[in-house]
C-alpha cells in the first residue's frame, strides 16, 4: 500500500528548461512557501552538479563515446541536461532540443522518431513523446535520488505540470501519456501563465490585495524558449472578496528565444562571410547554440559587455583550429528590440509572408517575427465588456515570465508599448515584480497544487482556454458537387472547468456505428459568450477555427453496421483539459448505452477519437 503523499510537486517542463519545486502538504502553517529543488545532472565528461534548472537537451552520443553515467545509473546511454546543452555547440545532430514545439506540432506523427531533423544515419532518433519522457524520467530520478529513502518517491506525490495555455488538446494528452509512462499517476495540468501568477501571489502574500483591486486585468506575458503565450487575469468581487479569472488566452505562436538565437546565428554568420569565412550547415547548427548561450548572457542582468563565440572547423579537434569571434550586448539589443519588439501602433497585426511552395520538414514557427504585433493582435480582439473596452483587452497591470525577459530592456519595450496603446493615459500599466522569471513556474504550479489540495489559498478560475463546437451535417438530397451545409454546436463554453460535465439541449441528432466516420470539432478563443448548446449555422473564420478531425468506429454490439441512433449528447472536461463527448443513446438496448468521443493522437498524427460504452 502506498504512502500518503506528503508534498505537492511542480514541474515546469520547458521548452529550453525544466524546474522542479514543492510544497509541503503537512505543513500547519497554512501555506509554506515552496522550495525548488535542485536537480543533479552530468555537466561535463564525468562531472556531476546539482542546479536549480534542468536544460531540456537530450544528446545521443556515438557508442564509442561510452556511457553517460550518473549517481543512479552508471551505464546511462543517453544525457539530459547541462551537458547535453553544451554538447549541442559541437555535434548539433545528436541533440535534441526544443522537443516542447514539436510536441504540439499539429501536422505531425508525434509518436515517431523524428528528432534531431538533422541526425546523422547511425543516431537512433526519439520522438517529441519520448523526447519529453526522458526530461521527466531524469527529473524523477534526481528527485528520488535525494528524498525518496526519507520523504517518498517523486511519483508518490501530487504532481502539477505546466503546459502553455495555448496548448491543444492533442499536446496535452501527450503531455499526459508521457508523464504516465514516466510513472507519475497522480497528474494534474496548469497553464504556464497561471503558474506564475500564482507564484507571483505567493511572493506578494496577502499584500497582493493592496496591488490589485476590482476591474483590474492582469496581462500574463510568457515568453520562453519556444513560444509568446499571453493570457488575460482579470480581478473582480464576490461577496466582498477579491477573485481571479482568467478570461482570455492567446494562440499557440512558436515564437521565442530560438527565433532570436537564430537570428543572431545569421548576424555573426554574416560578418564571418565578409571575413571569408563559409559555413557550412552543420556548423550553423554549432553557431545558432553558441549563439543562445550569448544572448542568454548578454540580456540577463550582469556586466559582461561582450561574448566569445567559437565555431568549430569539421574534425578539428584544437580550439585554435576553429573559427573565432565575438557578440557585443549593445548589438544583441538592438538587434531583439529592432527585429522583435519594434514599436508599433495599437492596430498593428503580424504581416503574412507569401510561402514557397515546397518546404523542409519542421516546426511551425511565426511568419512574423515582431512580438508586439502579436501581443497587439491578442488585446484587439479579446474584447469583452467584463475585461476590456470596445476595442479589447485594456490591461491595467502586466506580469513578465520566461527567460527572455530576464531582460530590463525588454520589459522597458513592452511596457512602454502598452503605455502607448492604453486609453488611460493618465493610469499607465503597472509592472507586477516577481522573483526568478526562470523558475515562478515551478514555483506557482506547486502553489497551485497545494491550494487544489487543501483547499487553503486563492484560486484563478479559468476552465477551457476555448469554446468548443462540433460539426452536425444536415440531412438533405445528395446534390453534384455540394458538401451537406454544416452547422456547429457548442459542445463546451469558454471556460468551462476541468472535472464537469455539461448535458446539452436535446436536438434529434444521430450517431452511425459500425462503420468509419469522421467527427469534424471546432474552437473559439474570441466566441466567449456561447452557452452549451449554442448553434451556429454560419460563422466568420476569423473566429472560429477547426481542429484535426477525430476518425473513428463506433461499436455496433448487437447492431447493424451503419445504423442510424438517435443521441443525446453530455460534455466533459478532464482534469487535463482535454474534451471528451458522450453521445448517449435515447432508447439504450443495454443500460447507459454510450459512445465516448475524445480528443488523442493515433500513430499517424491525427487527431482520433475513443469510443465505447
Amino acid at each position: 500500500m502506498s504512502r500518503p503523499a506528503r508534498f505537492v510537486v511542480g514541474i515546469d517542463l520547458g521548452t529550453t528548461h525544466c524546474a522542479l519545486a514543492r510544497a509541503p502538504l503537512d505543513d500547519d502553517d497554512g501555506t509554506p512557501p515552496a522550495e525548488v529543488v535542485a536537480i543533479a545532472q552530468l555537466v561535463g565528461s564525468g562531472q556531476i552538479e546539482a542546479r536549480r534548472l534542468l536544460p531540456s537537451f537530450v544528446y545521443l552520443p556515438p557508442e564509442a563515446e561510452g556511457s553517460m553515467p550518473l549517481p543512479w545509473d552508471a551505464d546511462r546511454e543517453v544525457a539530459v541536461g547541462a551537458y547535453a546543452r553544451r554538447r549541442a555547440a559541437e555535434t548539433p545532430g545528436r541533440v535534441v532540443a526544443s522537443a516542447k514545439s514539436w510536441l504540439c506540432h499539429p501536422s505531425l506523427d508525434r509518436r515517431a522518431g523524428v528528432l534531431p531533423v538533422a541526425a546523422p544515419p547511425d543516431v537512433d532518433k526519439l520522438s517529441p513523446v519520448e523526447a519529453s519522457f526522458r526530461f521527466l524520467e531524469h527529473l524523477i530520478e534526481a528527485y528520488d535520488h535525494e528524498y525518496a529513502a526519507t520523504e517518498g518517491a517523486l511519483t508518490e506525490q501530487k504532481v502539477v505540470i505546466t503546459v502553455p495555455a495555448s496548448f491543444d488538446a492533442a499536446a496535452r494528452e501527450l503531455t499526459v501519456e508521457a508523464a504516465l509512462a514516466a510513472g507519475i499517476e497522480d497528474l494534474t495540468l496548469l497553464e504556464e501563465p497561471q503558474a506564475a501568477l500564482y507564484a507571483w501571489l505567493e511572493a506578494a502574500g496577502e499584500g497582493w490585495r493592496a496591488q490589485l483591486a476590482p476591474g483590474d486585468v492582469v496581462l500574463v506575458v510568457d515568453i520562453g524558449g519556444g513560444t509568446s503565450d499571453f493570457s488575460a487575469i482579470a480581478v473582480r468581487e464576490e461577496d466582498g472578496d477579491l477573485a481571479l479569472e482568467r478570461v482570455a488566452v492567446g494562440d499557440h505562436i512558436l515564437l521565442g528565444g530560438d527565433n532570436i538565437d537564430l537570428a543572431l546565428a545569421h548576424h555573426v554568420r554574416q560578418r564571418l562571410e565578409t571575413e571569408g569565412h563559409e559555413l557550412d550547415a552543420w556548423q550553423m547548427g554549432a553557431l545558432t547554440h553558441a549563439a543562445r548561450d550569448a544572448k542568454e548572457t548578454l540580456l540577463s542582468a550582469g556586466e559582461r559587455d561582450r561574448v566569445p563565440i567559437v565555431v568549430p572547423r569539421r574534425g578539428a579537434k584544437l580550439v585554435g583550429a576553429s573559427i573565432r569571434t565575438e557578440v557585443t550586448r549593445e548589438a544583441v539589443e538592438a538587434l531583439v528590440l529592432e527585429g522583435f519588439f519594434p514599436v508599433v501602433d495599437a492596430d498593428a497585426r503580424p504581416a503574412p509572408r507569401r510561402r514557397a511552395g515546397l518546404t523542409q520538414v519542421g516546426l511551425p514557427f511565426a511568419q512574423d517575427p515582431a512580438v508586439t504585433r502579436h501581443l497587439a493582435a491578442f488585446l484587439g480582439r479579446h474584447g469583452d465588456e467584463k475585461a476590456s473596452t470596445s476595442s479589447g483587452v485594456q490591461p491595467t497591470a502586466v506580469l513578465y515570465n520566461g527567460g527572455v525577459m530576464r531582460s530590463e530592456t525588454l520589459r522597458a519595450r513592452l511596457g512602454a508599448a502598452l503605455d502607448g496603446w492604453s486609453d488611460r493615459a493618465d493610469a499607465p500599466v503597472r509592472t507586477l515584480n516577481g522573483g526568478d522569471l526562470d523558475l515562478a513556474v515551478a514555483r506557482g504550479a506547486a502553489r497551485y497544487g497545494h491550494a487544489l489540495a487543501t483547499g487553503r489559498g486563492i484560486r484563478i478560475r479559468g476552465g477551457t482556454a476555448q469554446a468548443y463546437y462540433v460539426g452536425i451535417e444536415s440531412a438533405v438530397p445528395a446534390v453534384p458537387g455540394l458538401e451537406p451545409p454544416l452547422s456547429l454546436m457548442c459542445v463546451a463554453p469558454f471556460g468551462m472547468e476541468k472535472g464537469t460535465s455539461v448535458a446539452l439541449p436535446a436536438h434529434p441528432l444521430a450517431v452511425v456505428v459500425g462503420e468509419p466516420v469522421r467527427f469534424r470539432f471546432f474552437g473559439s478563443s474570441v466566441r466567449r459568450r456561447d452557452e452549451a448548446g449554442t448553434t451556429l449555422d454560419r460563422h466568420a473564420p476569423e473566429q472560429v477555427v477547426e481542429l484535426p478531425p477525430i476518425e473513428v468506429t463506433l461499436s455496433a454490439d448487437d447492431r447493424a453496421d451503419g445504423d442510424l441512433v438517435p443521441v443525446y449528447l453530455q460534455a466533459h472536461i478532464t482534469s487535463a483539459g482535454v474534451l471528451q463527448l458522450d453521445a448517449v443513446a435515447v432508447t439504450p438496448r443495454r443500460p447507459d448505452e454510450r459512445w465516448k468521443i475524445e480528443l488523442s493522437v493515433r500513430e499517424d498524427g491525427v487527431a482520433e477519437g475513443a469510443s465505447g460504452p
